[in-house]
């Protein structure tokens, strides 16, 4: 019961870090005055999805250093590497089975896996719906395809 409690509030703690931190990139894509239009400034479009994609890189390393604090303190893994390496890999379900918590922790260690999921697929539905906004995978020769022979227009 234990480990699904500490599981319960480490997933609240990563969810909203990740909430925040996507809050905080649609504000700063949201400051400008200008407003990004369809085959207009292919410049600023480019660095605003820089600015996303470098900003999704950013949060997911949040919830691993909490993961890896949490292994350390239960005294699961005795080294920040091995505590990090746990993390990453759990988060990033990899499913690697190198190293693995104890009978009394392993419940916090598939709880990692099932949340680093989420974190990512949100982050992915985040990614997508500022290319689909941005029509950046639109091509312009999609919108404008050239008539059949003998088709008059």
């Amino acid at each position: 019961m234990a480990n699904l409690m500490v599981a319960s509030v480490i997933v609240t703690l990563t969810v909203l870090l990740h909430f925040w931190g996507l809050l905080r990139l649609f504000f700063l894509m949201s400051a400008t005055r200008y407003p990004l239009r369809p085959h207009e400034n292919h410049r600023r479009r480019a660095v605003l999805l820089l600015l996303v994609v470098f900003g999704l890189c950013a949060l997911h390393p949040l919830p691993i250093w909490l993961y890896a604090l949490l292994y350390r303190t239960l005294g699961e893994l005795h080294s920040g590497e091995d505590a990090l390496y746990f993390s990453t890999v759990r988060l990033s379900a990899t499913g690697y089975g190198d190293m693995a918590l104890s009978a009394r922790w392993r419940v916090v260690a598939a709880v990692d896996a099932a949340n680093g999921v989420i974190l990512l697929a949100r982050s992915a539905t985040f990614l997508l719906a500022v290319t689909s906004r941005q029509k950046m995978l639109e091509h312009e020769w999609l919108e404008h395809q050239p008539r059949p022979r003998g088709q008059v227009g």
